[in-house]
């Protein structure tokens, strides 16, 4: 995973384990009856929520995920979440338990609902919103990252390279990369928030990522001003650097032909550069059909990655819409859990992943192509002989 820019590592917090089990019976039940019981009770506790999406219950329309997934979740946090000493009660006294903490923070994370209303919903003071958002933020970052990692052994690469190449035909390709913003309402006279301010003029932080054919996020680097073009958060990221050092897309070299070979890579849109392990389109107006044929299937595999930020965005809406005067160290932390949170319900196969809708528009319509314009030679060639694959006329 690149990096997320205002990360740190936290220390470990010594288990307390008085207040686990002073905690374990929050919602009045146990936890060890688990999730089923406890959802029955907590369920009472909401007040005003939505009916249900169509195709979802109350409690997937709600947590964006099925029990299942939130049970594990729970599973992953309990450790750090339990271990800090830290009492936050509901309204009427009793203390949250694991399950609820979690709850509370899914609830914020997936609705982008201010800390006011997810305490009205759920009976809580907006305070204890915060804290338990915060520490479940932290728990996920400690416990949660091996759900967001470059492809690590042969056998996983090979079968992301076949989903890849079913697609649209694209040999050893490894990945789609794209980028979008944050957009935050920050305080014009603060001198400080130009820094924030891009080029459509909204105050936004750039999430770049790098997914696989199933949308899962490979990749991520986040924490920098919107106004950063596309072609240099991608220069300043760890990936690239893995890159330039041959330490990664370094597997198996494809022959396609005799003295036809293709190296691995990914794709990304015009806003990259074309490097020797990142494909674009060919620019220009009417193009050779080879060419035209070649831009027409990379945009289609490339879409696998606005999609998978168009459904981050849909499903975690803290990030989606505009911010309120976010703590822009803290930001990158919450991006990077909610890409966690996308991850696990994909590895989980979620029977949600089912009902949720097929987008991929992850960005403000303000928002144009952007240009980078940068080739290298290698690159060149690279895409050459891509197009000359697809085309037809060189045989496998």
């Amino acid at each position: 995973m690149g990096p997320v820019r205002g990360l740190k590592k936290r220390k470990n917090a010594e288990n307390n384990k008085s207040h686990e089990d002073q905690n374990a019976s929050g919602s009045g039940s146990s936890e060890k009856e688990g999730p089923l019981d406890w959802w029955d009770e907590f369920s009472k506790r909401i007040n005003g929520l939505q009916s249900p999406a169509k195709g979802l219950s109350r409690f997937q329309s709600i947590f964006k995920m099925s029990r299942k997934t939130f049970d594990y979740i729970c599973s992953l946090v309990r450790e750090d979440m339990m271990a800090k000493s830290v009492h936050c009660v509901f309204n009427n006294g009793t203390p949250l338990s694991l399950y609820d903490q979690v709850a509370v923070a899914l609830r914020r994370l997936s609705s982008g609902e201010s800390l006011v209303m997810i305490g009205d919903s759920f009976g809580l003071n907006h305070s204890a919103v915060s804290q338990v958002t915060w520490r479940f933020v932290e728990a996920m970052e400690q416990k949660g990252l091996h759900h967001l990692q470059w492809p690590s052994t042969e056998a996983e690469m090979a079968a992301i390279k076949l989903k890849f190449q079913k697609m649209q035909g694209f040999p050893n390709c490894c990945g789609a990369v794209d980028t979008t913003h944050i957009m935050m309402c920050l305080p014009a006279s603060d001198p400080a928030s130009n820094t924030w301010l891009d080029q459509e003029k909204n105050y936004s932080m750039v999430l770049q990522a790098i997914v696989d054919p199933d949308m899962r996020f490979r990749d991520i680097i986040t924490g920098w001003p919107g106004k950063m073009k596309d072609w240099l958060v991608f220069q300043s990221s760890k990936f690239n650097e893995l890159c330039d050092k041959g330490e990664r897309l370094n597997g198996k070299v494809l022959e396609l032909s005799r003295g036809f070979d293709i190296r691995e890579y990914i794709i990304g849109d015009s806003g990259f550069p074309l490097l020797p392990y990142l494909v674009i389109p060919y620019e220009g107006n009417e193009l050779p059909e080879q060419k035209d044929e070649f831009n027409k299937r990379q945009r289609a595999t490339q879409m696998v990655a606005q999609r998978a930020l168009a459904r981050l965005k849909d499903s975690w809406r803290i990030i989606d819409g505009v911010m309120w005067r976010p703590d822009k160290h803290r930001l990158p932390r919450i991006i990077l859990v909610c890409c966690l949170l996308h991850n696990i319900v994909i590895d989980m196969e979620d029977e949600v992943l089912e009902n949720l809708p097929l987008s991929h528009n992850h960005d403000d319509s303000a928002y144009h192509q952007q240009i980078c314009g940068t080739l290298d030679i290698n690159g060149v060639h690279l895409r050459d002989k891509l197009s000359l694959y697809l085309s037809g006329r060189m045989t496998s």
